[in-house]
């Protein structure tokens, strides 16, 4: 049964979604995204998982603050919506901005994690690459409706999916247009700007990093980092992919997912 629920921290309300029973999972999206874009790795996981994705402050039926966020913030909000859904301890996978904010909840709450999936995420960024994103953050600030999306395609989608799936780009980018400018740049800001490379090391739970090898801004240079830092880390690039892959590949995102915690052994209590 899927259920849409609402958690609230100092004022500000998030939406959050829970489906299933088993083994629980809690999905974390990327800047400019909702809840709703990790439907299609839910669905592709199947019976087995009591799944919970939210809406981050700023997207979707969540509040949108105008800001600023901090990184502390969005994990203080990560925090509510476990707390508020009953994970005392659960899995934790987290897609692109959200990667940053699993990061950051791992290392503020590991007694609380029985893995980590950091998928197409940040760390680690050169001088070149940070001045790259900033100018990606110039243009989000800007406000103009769909410019980033429309300047994004091609780092975010393979030829391939674009020839095949228009119709799927054309609804993420109706959706992208719709989306508050205050509070996406506001969240773009903590993509851009954070970068807990320098703490990975301290981070002490089961660890999966992956990202697609043809994926720019969260490149594979990154991911082997981050797998260097993190003690005991998996590593997976998924080859053919660029940065959407919760959007290209569902199913190779779950199969990856469900692989990984089936290797995570069980905690003593529920983790309901």
């Amino acid at each position: 049964m899927v259920q849409d629920h609402i958690a609230e921290r100092n004022g500000v309300r998030l939406r959050y979604r829970l489906s299933g029973e088993g083994s629980p999972l809690l999905l974390v999206h990327g800047v400019g995204s909702r809840l709703d874009h990790w439907r299609e790795v839910i669905e592709a996981l199947g019976p087995g998982y009591r799944t919970l994705a939210y809406d981050q402050r700023g997207h979707g039926l969540s509040d949108k603050p105008k800001g600023p966020y901090s990184l502390d913030e969005l994990v203080q909000d990560l925090q509510a919506v476990a707390d508020r859904a009953g994970f005392r301890q659960f899995h934790l996978a987290g897609f692109s901005l959200g990667g940053i904010v699993a990061q950051g909840y791992a290392l503020a709450h590991p007694e609380r994690l029985m893995s980590l999936a950091l998928i197409s995420t940040v760390a680690g960024r050169t001088a070149e690459e940070r001045e790259a994103v900033l100018a990606r953050l110039r243009m989000v600030e800007s406000g103009i409706p769909g410019g980033h999306f429309q300047s994004s395609i091609d780092r975010w989608f393979t030829e391939a999916f674009q020839r095949r799936r228009p119709d799927a780009i054309a609804a993420m980018e109706e959706e992208n247009r719709k989306l508050d400018p205050a509070a996406y740049a506001a969240a773009y800001r903590v993509l851009a700007t954070f970068d807990l490379a320098d703490r990975l090391a301290e981070i002490r739970v089961p660890t999966l990093v992956a990202t697609g090898d043809g994926d720019i801004g969260s490149n594979p240079r990154m991911a082997r980092l981050m797998q260097s830092r993190i003690p005991g880390a998996r590593l997976e690039i998924l080859p053919g992919l660029r940065h959407s892959i919760l959007t290209e590949a569902p199913e190779r995102v779950s199969r990856l997912l469900a692989g990984f915690i089936a290797t995570v052994p069980r905690p003593n209590a529920s983790a309901r």
